[in-house]
C-alpha cells in the first residue's frame, strides 16, 4: 500500500473516534450543529484532499465526495435555518448530494468491479435521478412530497416536522433500487472474478450494508442527529482506499495473468540484419516513427535497456513488481514492433549509429 492509501485510511480511526460521542452530544446539548460543522468540515477537506493529492482521479469518485460535501452542508444549513423557507432551501441542498451520493456510489463501485455501463443505461439512471430530485425539493412549491411541513428547534437544532405526501416513498425505492444493484454488482464482479480478492469485497460490500444499516435505523428509532452524515464520509474513504489498492495492484495482475494465460502466438523467425538488410531497415523504420508514442514510464523503462540494465536492476530503480515490469514491456514491444529485448536493443543500437 502507498503513502498516500496509508495517509487516507489512517483518518478512518480518529473520525470513528471523533464520531463515538455523538450520542451523548444530543443529550439536551443545544450544541449538535458542532457536530454538522465537523462533517461539513472533514467532507470539504476529503474532497480537497482527493483532488489535489491523488494524480489519477476518478470522475466518479470526484462526483462522490462532491456529493457527500453537499450532503453534509445541506444538513449543515439546516440545523442553522431561522426560517421554513431557509430550511426547506437547506433541505433541498441535502437532497441534491443524498440523490446523486447513491448513483456516484454505484458508479465507483461498477468502476472498482471493471464493469462499463451502456451509455443510454447511464443516461436513464441520471434521468431518473433528476425527476427523484425535482420531487424530494418540491416541498414550498407542491405537497406531493410532503404534505405538511414546519420548522421546530429539538435541543438548539432547527428541523423540520414533516407529514409525508404520496410521492416520499418514491425516494425510499430509488435507494432500495441502487443498493440491491450496488450488491448484486459485487456479487457478480467477485464470482467472476472480476474482484480478485474476497477481502476487497467483503471490504465495499462492507460500505454499502453500513450505509443500509444506519439508513433503516434512521427510519425506525428517531434521532436528533443525522447519523447518514457520519457513514457517507467512512463510506467514501473505505471505496477511496480500495480503489487505489486495485488501481495501484490488482489490474496490473490481472492483465498480467491474462497475458501469461493466453496461447503463445506461432514463432517466426526474425530476420538478421546481415539476411535480409531490406526488412530490417523497414523495421528501424517502424520503430523509429513509433517510439514518441511510449509513455513517460515506458520511455523510462526503454532507457533503463539501452543502460543495460537488468530485470532486478529496473525494478529497484522504478520501485515496480515484475508483473509490473511485464506489463510494461509487453506495450513496449507492441508499439514499436519488436518481439524481445534482445531485438529492441539491436535496432536501437543500429538507429544510435545512423
Amino acid at each position: 500500500m502507498t503513502k498516500k492509501q496509508l495517509s487516507i485510511s489512517g483518518l478512518i480511526l480518529p473520525m470513528l473516534i471523533l464520531f463515538s460521542g455523538c450520542s451523548y452530544v444530543g443529550s439536551k446539548s443545544a450544541n449538535m450543529s458542532s457536530i454538522y460543522i465537523v462533517t461539513a468540515s472533514l467532507s470539504l477537506i476529503l474532497l480537497l484532499g482527493y483532488q489535489f493529492l491523488i494524480k489519477k482521479k476518478e470522475p466518479w469518485l470526484l462526483v462522490l465526495f462532491s456529493s457527500v460535501m453537499v450532503v453534509n452542508i445541506g444538513y449543515l444549513c439546516l440545523s442553522l435555518s431561522g426560517t421554513l423557507n431557509e430550511a426547506l432551501l437547506s433541505n433541498r441542498i441535502a437532497y441534491l448530494g443524498s440523490v446523486f451520493l447513491p448513483v456516484s456510489m454505484l458508479m465507483t463501485i461498477l468502476h472498482i468491479c471493471k464493469i462499463k455501463l451502456n451509455k443510454w443505461v447511464l443516461a436513464s439512471i441520471l434521468g431518473i435521478s433528476a425527476v427523484v430530485f425535482l420531487i424530494a425539493a418540491s416541498p414550498g412549491y407542491l405537497d406531493i412530497y410532503y404534505k405538511e411541513v414546519s420548522l421546530i428547534t429539538v435541543n438548539g437544532v432547527s428541523v423540520l416536522e414533516k407529514v409525508y405526501g404520496p410521492l416520499h416513498s418514491i425516494y425510499l425505492y430509488y435507494l432500495i433500487l441502487h443498493f440491491s444493484a450496488m450488491i448484486g454488482v459485487i456479487v457478480y464482479a467477485r464470482v467472476t472474478s472480476r474482484i480478485k480478492s474476497s477481502v476487497h469485497a467483503v471490504v465495499i460490500l462492507g460500505a454499502v450494508v453500513v450505509n443500509i444499516g444506519v439508513w433503516l435505523m434512521e427510519q425506525l428509532i428517531k434521532f436528533d442527529f443525522e447519523f447518514l452524515s457520519v457513514s457517507y464520509i467512512v463510506s467514501e474513504i473505505f471505496l477511496l482506499s480500495i480503489s487505489l489498492i486495485i488501481q495501484d495492484n490488482s489490474i496490473l495482475n490481472s492483465i498480467s495473468a491474462s497475458i501469461s494465460q493466453a496461447e503463445p502466438a506461432p514463432k517466426t523467425a526474425l530476420p538478421k540484419p546481415a539476411e535480409d538488410p531490406e526488412i530490417f531497415a523497414k523495421q528501424c523504420e517502424y520503430f523509429k516513427e513509433n517510439i514518441h508514442t511510449l509513455t513517460p514510464t515506458e520511455k523510462a523503462v526503454y532507457n533503463l535497456y539501452l543502460e543495460g540494465k537488468g530485470t532486478k536492476d529496473i525494478m529497484a530503480k522504478l520501485n515496480i513488481t515484475e508483473n509490473t515490469l511485464k506489463y510494461h514491456n509487453k506495450n513496449i514491444y507492441s508499439k514499436l514492433g519488436v518481439s524481445s529485448r534482445k531485438q529492441l536493443l539491436q535496432i536501437a543500437k543500429a538507429l544510435d549509429n545512423e
